[in-house]
C-alpha cells in the first residue's frame, strides 16, 4: 500500500524521523532536522551508497571537499553565469515563483499567480541560485564567496591529487558524500526540495571514445541499486532528457524517476558532463588537467559520467516505498517494510516486561548484539504495543527475553514482515541474527 504525503509527514514527526527546523520559533521556510531515527536511516542510505560505489569497486576512491571555495571555481564551471532560475513577483500578493513551472490557465490562456490568482506578474528575470557570503572581517566584493551548489567541483579541481596519489587512471571514479546548498525560489513536497541537502554523487572519468557505453553502465547501474533496496520496480523509471532540458555542460542525460504522491520526480540523474569541466578549470587556472597514458603516449581531457543522486529525497524514497498497512489477528497495522541495509533499526531487545528479573538477560543479549549491528532496547509499555512500533518505524528483527529464558537460555526472534516467532539458544544469537540480516 502506497503511503500519501500525510501520512509519512505525521509518521516522521510522530517516531522522530524528520522535525520542522526551529520549530519553537515558528519553523524556517523549508529546513528539516534529523531526528533519532531519521539520522540512523539517513546514515544507512549514505553508507549503502558508499558501500555499493566505493567499498564493492577497486576502480572508484573517495574525496571529501570543502564547502567553501574560491569564488573562480564558480566562474571557471559556467555557475555564475548559468546557475539561474527564470523569476517573476505577484505586484498583487508579493509571492515569487518560478517562471517555467506557471502554466497559462486553460480557460483563458493566461499565467495566474498560484496563489492570489492576479494575472499582474512581472517579467521573467534571471535568479542564481547560489548562496553568497563572505570570508574575513570586510563585507566587499573581494572577500566574495559562495556555499557550494554541488559536490562536483570538488572532484575536478581535485582531479590531478586523486590521479598522482591514488594511481588510478581512466576509467576510474572518485565519489563524494556532502551536503550543498542551493537558494530554491520554490521549494516544497517536505524534504524533496529544500535550500540544505545531501548529495551522494560520483565522477566517473573515462577515455573520450568510451563515454557511451559507461553512460549506459552507469544509468542502469543505478537503477538496479533502489531496486535492490527494496523500491518496486513499477515505483521506478528511466527517463532521458530532452535536448531543451539539458544543463550547459551536458550531452546527455537520464533520471532515475520515483512515483511520489505527486506523480514522478527524481531521484537521480545520471549525465554525461563530457570533458567540459576539466576543460574549464585547465583553461581558468592555467594548470594542465590532461591525463597522459604512458602505454600509447595519448594525451586527453577525459569525459565524465555523472551519477548524482540526493541522500534526502533517497530517504523519502524508501519511506514511501516502504510504507504499508495490514492487518494483524484483526487489529490494524502499520508497517516499514524497509530493507534492512536502510532500517534505523536492525534489531530490537524486548524484555517481555520491567521485571528486575529479566533485565540482566535483556542487557547481555543487547550487549552481545551491538557490536554486530544497530540495536534498541525497549522496555515500556505491552509486548504487543513494543511489537507494532518496532513495525511501524521499519525494525526487521524483534528479540524477546521472557521468563522461560531464564532456564533455557533462549530467546524469541519475531520477524517484522511475517510476524513468524522462532525460538533460539543465546549461544547461537548472533549466528542467526547475521543469516536473518
Amino acid at each position: 500500500m502506497a503511503a500519501d504525503m500525510e501520512e509519512i509527514v505525521n509518521l516522521c514527526k510522530r517516531r522522530g524521523f524528520v522535525f520542522p527546523s526551529s520549530e519553537i520559533y515558528g519553523g524556517f521556510r523549508s529546513t528539516y532536522d534529523y531526528g533519532p531515527l531519521g539520522v540512523l536511516m539517513l546514515r544507512n542510505v549514505k553508507e549503502a551508497w558508499w558501500r555499493s560505489m566505493v567499498q564493492l569497486r577497486d576502480d572508484v576512491v573517495g574525496l571529501d571537499a570543502a564547502i567553501l571555495s574560491s569564488p573562480k571555481i564558480w566562474a571557471a564551471s559556467g555557475h555564475l553565469q548559468n546557475f539561474t532560475d527564470p523569476l517573476v513577483d505577484c505586484r498583487n500578493c508579493k509571492e515569487r515563483w518560478r517562471y517555467d513551472e506557471l502554466a497559462p490557465d486553460s480557460d483563458d490562456g493566461l499565467i495566474h499567480c498560484p496563489n492570489c490568482r492576479s494575472t499582474d506578474l512581472t517579467d521573467a528575470r534571471a535568479f542564481n541560485l547560489m548562496f553568497k557570503t563572505y570570508v574575513g572581517p570586510v563585507e566587499d566584493e573581494s572577500s566574495v564567496a559562495y556555499l557550494r551548489p554541488e559536490t562536483a567541483q570538488g572532484h575536478f579541481v581535485n582531479f590531478l591529487n586523486v590521479l598522482q596519489t591514488s594511481r588510478k587512471r581512466p576509467p576510474f571514479g572518485i565519489a563524494q558524500v556532502g551536503k550543498s546548498f542551493r537558494n530554491e525560489i520554490t521549494p516544497g513536497n517536505f524534504v524533496f526540495r529544500t535550500r540544505e541537502f545531501e548529495q551522494m554523487e560520483l565522477e566517473y572519468f573515462v577515455p573520450p571514445d568510451e563515454a557511451g557505453a559507461w553512460f549506459d553502465y552507469w544509468c542502469q547501474e543505478r537503477l538496479r541499486w533502489y531496486a535492490e533496496l527494496g523500491i518496486p520496480s513499477g515505483m521506478l523509471r528511466l527517463r532521458p532528457h530532452e535536448p531543451e532540458e539539458l544543463s550547459h555542460y551536458s550531452s546527455g542525460t537520464s533520471d532515475v524517476e520515483f512515483r511520489f504522491p505527486w506523480g514522478w520526480g527524481e531521484l537521480e540523474g545520471i549525465a554525461n558532463r563530457t570533458d567540459f569541466d576539466l576543460r574549464q578549470h585547465s583553461q581558468a587556472s592555467g594548470v594542465e588537467l590532461q591525463f597522459y597514458d604512458p602505454t600509447t603516449g595519448d594525451r586527453y581531457f577525459p569525459y565524465v559520467i555523472e551519477p548524482a543522486a540526493g541522500a534526502t529525497r533517497t530517504m523519502m524514497a524508501f519511506l514511501l516505498a516502504g510504507y504499508d498497512v495490514d492487518e494483524i489477528a484483526g487489529e490494524r497495522r502499520v508497517v516499514l517494510r524497509l530493507h534492512p541495509r536502510i532500517a534505523p533499526y536492525q534489531v530490537a531487545i524486548l524484555p517481555l516486561s520491567r521485571n528486575d528479573r529479566l533485565v540482566p538477560t535483556a542487557r547481555e543479549v543487547l550487549h552481545l548484539l551491538q557490536p554486530l549491528t544497530m540495536c534498541d532496547y525497549d522496555e515500556t509499555q505491552s509486548i504487543g504495543r513494543r511489537y507494532r512500533r518496532q513495525d511501524e518505524i521499519g525494525t526487521p528483527l524483534c528479540v524477546t527475553v521472557d521468563f522461560e529464558s531464564l532456564d533455557d537460555r533462549a530467546v524469541t526472534i519475531r520477524d517484522r514482515d511475517s510476524t513468524e516467532q522462532v525460538r533460539v539458544p543465546i549461544e547461537k544469537l548472533v549466528e542467526e541474527i547475521q543469516a536473518r540480516l
